[in-house]
């Protein structure tokens, strides 16, 4: 827990470790006006702790987060792998626009075991702002479909997300990324070992879908949303704004 690794020495021990291990850069500034080297080397390990171990001995051979990209995430998608054991999907596309139409149909029990879950133009600019996808992902769980579905959106989720759900796809359906293409039906294979999420096409077709697609009205055409909709940049970017 949070607390835990405050006993041990904290985010800045963390920072030692990263440093240790040439992964740091630590010329960096800080909000405190040291770099973060000098922060990482001032760090104060708790004695006897085991919540931060070191590179040469870790606790698991990758982390709880994992980065995908493919012919459907070019610039990425996240997906959370802590603690599952179902490392792989393929199955047919159900295409949603938004998260309200996937959670009607998840309720409806439209959904069936092997799909692959879209819900798309959720994404920075097309929420605005990234909306947690969480609703729909404890929906699929409360139907028993958890470890028999996949996800994927251009949204986000929070920690508390279960099964195999690949978040933050870039670039998103609103700026016309390759999820805008996607049609139900379609073949997606998500392969965590291999770092891949793919839909069953050619780069030709594609393009050829890609040609005739038009973005969608941002939903908001005034106040701050409206702004933020023109300004934002990828979530592969940090989804900061210009």
């Amino acid at each position: 827990m949070a607390t835990d690794l405050y006993a041990a020495g904290g985010v800045a021990l963390v920072a030692k470790r990263l440093a240790e291990g040439g992964l740091l850069h630590e010329d960096q500034p800080t909000v405190t006006g040291k770099t973060l080297g000098e922060e990482a080397r001032a760090a104060k390990e708790t004695r006897g702790q085991q919540v931060v171990v070191s590179l040469d001995k870790p606790l698991k051979a990758t982390g709880g987060l994992v980065i995908l990209k493919g012919n459907l995430s070019p610039e990425g998608a996240v997906v959370k792998v802590a603690g599952y054991e179902r490392l792989s999907h393929r199955g047919p596309a159900r295409v949603f626009d938004c998260e309200e139409d996937s959670f009607a149909a998840v309720k409806a029990g439209k959904i069936r075991p092997g799909d692959v879950v879209v819900i798309r133009y959720e994404g920075p600019k097309g929420g605005p702002g990234m909306r947690e996808m969480l609703g729909v992902t404890a929906a699929l769980v409360g139907e028993g479909l958890g470890d028999k579905v996949a996800l994927l959106t251009d949204g986000r989720f929070s920690g508390a997300t279960r099964g195999l759900m690949a978040g933050h796809v870039a670039p998103e359906a609103q700026v016309g990324g390759p999820i805008a293409a996607l049609r139900d039906g379609d073949i997606i294979v998500l392969d965590i070992p291999t770092r891949r999420l793919d839909v069953e096409l050619t780069d030709e077709e594609i393009h050829a879908r890609l040609a005739d697609w038009k973005p969608r009205p941002i939903r908001y055409t005034s106040g701050v949303l409206a702004k933020y909709a023109r300004h934002v940049s990828s979530a592969s970017e940090g989804a900061v704004t210009s």
